[in-house]
């Protein structure tokens, strides 16, 4: 879906939020592993019944609240075949509740690469002359890093199958200055990818991905950027804050998706309620939300 669709839902919901979906098998209630154990052993299988069963529960609690979710397929890989069966079930359901799906893959490679990941998660693949979508995310993250010979594979499929991607920019950790911070030709080189996503393709379907650890640089991207997309991490357990991403918005309050997944996927873990742990994540949303909304002067009870 294109990033006017997931506006809409972000109005729908009054709730610039997105929930980072990046399990890991300690972030699992206890009685959701001892029943998994129990059925399939200490296995893979185990962990990715696992994982899901989280995901689900934290879906079931939240999904009237958030935009979108962000799985991060990485988390979902390390488990093997079954962590990635996980991840495709967390794809499927969650569209089912009509919810805005956005991978955290951070694909990019040459070329013809780049069209196999872009038909795995965006676009079909061709199976024995039938063609068939496999993961069918709505939006995938994606790295600039090889040019547009490794974006175009994705705008192409964008624009055919009314997805978006969102390219790497101003990244959230701590080391992201090492290269993205160079100066080039009297500018960062994070303005120099900028400048490029903005000849790239629509902004439609073609977003930024800016931390919110970087308020100034965030700021500074928005006004280079006024109306392209960003997909904000770095909210809550990475240290970013409500008047940190306050500056991302656009000249109509839009344009903006914030990520928040630690702090909402292991919220019941201050508490050790793991039985709960459904009400603990929606409460952390509740409060992300309405911190995000009164920095911004719309605050929604």
């Amino acid at each position: 879906m294109s990033f006017a669709v997931l506006q809409e839902k972000i109005n729908a919901k009054k709730n610039p939020t997105v929930m980072g979906l990046d399990p890991k098998l300690e972030y699992v209630p206890g009685y959701i592993t001892d029943e998994v154990i129990k059925k399939f052993g200490r296995t893979k299988k185990a962990a990715g019944e696992a994982i899901f069963a989280l995901n689900k529960g934290l879906i079931d609690s939240c999904f009237d609240l958030v935009a979108a979710v962000k799985p991060q397929s990485a988390y979902y890989e390390m488990y093997g075949l079954d962590g990635l069966e996980a991840l495709y079930r967390t794809v499927e359901y969650a569209k089912s509740k009509d919810l805005y799906v956005i991978l955290d893959g951070k694909r990019n490679d040459i070329d013809e690469t780049a069209k196999a990941y872009s038909a795995a998660y965006l676009g079909e693949t061709d199976i024995f002359g039938e063609t068939q979508k496999i993961l069918d995310a709505d939006c995938l993250t994606v790295n600039a890093y090889l040019g547009i010979d490794g974006i175009r594979p994705f705008l192409e499929n964008c624009e055919k199958f009314n997805k978006s991607i969102f390219i790497l920019v101003k990244t959230s950790n701590k080391s992201s200055g090492d290269f993205q911070d160079i100066v080039v030709d009297g500018e960062p080189f994070y303005e120099k990818i900028a400048g490029k996503i903005l000849e790239w393709g629509s902004a439609a379907h073609l977003g930024a991905v800016i931390g919110a650890t970087y308020p100034k640089q965030l700021e500074d991207l928005r006004k280079l950027m006024p109306e392209t997309f960003f997909l904000v991490p770095g909210f809550g357990a990475q240290g970013g804050a409500a008047d940190d991403v306050k500056p991302a918005f656009d000249k109509d309050g839009g344009g903006v998706i914030v990520n928040s997944s630690r702090a909402i996927m292991r919220a019941w873990m201050k508490t050790n309620d793991g039985e709960n742990f459904g009400k603990y994540a929606r409460e952390e949303v509740v409060c992300m939300r309405n911190a995000i909304n009164k920095a911004l002067g719309e605050y929604y009870k």
